[in-house]
């Protein structure tokens, strides 16, 4: 599936382009993390990536109100930001975007075992690089504007 097949399908929409929406994604982002944080040294593990990921899909949420895209699945996003941003995104942020999609659903919907303390740390990590990407991404880009 590509973004053409999403917009069609209707699960990434076309919008205005809308900068509070995406400055509000940024800042719901940064008060995920600090609470990823917090239940990480509680050692909430599981609670930690559903967090981690909630961070992420909103720092990801943030290019897509910035794009002109509303999104309608957590797929999608990924989608969005793999096709759009892989120039930009290291690759490896990407990927661990998705898996953290991936665990999310498997954590409140399947049957996925405790998440690994080391695990944890190493989505911490990939979430503190990737808003530090996002926002550079968005300081850059409504510069120009």
């Amino acid at each position: 599936m590509d973004v053409k097949e999403c917009i069609r399908k209707r699960i990434l929409r076309e919008i205005s382009s809308d900068i509070k929406k995406s400055e509000s994604s940024i800042k719901i982002a940064k008060s995920k993390l600090i609470e990823t944080r917090k239940l990480f040294a509680s050692e909430f593990f599981n609670n930690s990536v559903l967090s981690i990921y909630t961070s992420m899909f909103h720092a990801a949420r943030a290019l897509l109100y910035k794009d002109g895209i509303q999104e309608k699945s957590h797929y999608a996003t990924y989608i969005y930001i793999n096709e759009k941003y892989s120039d930009r995104i290291p690759r490896q942020l990407i990927n661990a975007f998705n898996l953290l999609r991936e665990d999310r659903h498997e954590i409140l919907y399947g049957f996925q075992q405790n998440s690994s303390r080391e695990e944890v740390e190493n989505f911490i990590l990939d979430l503190e690089e990737f808003l530090a990407v996002i926002e550079k991404i968005l300081k850059n880009e409504t510069k120009k504007t």
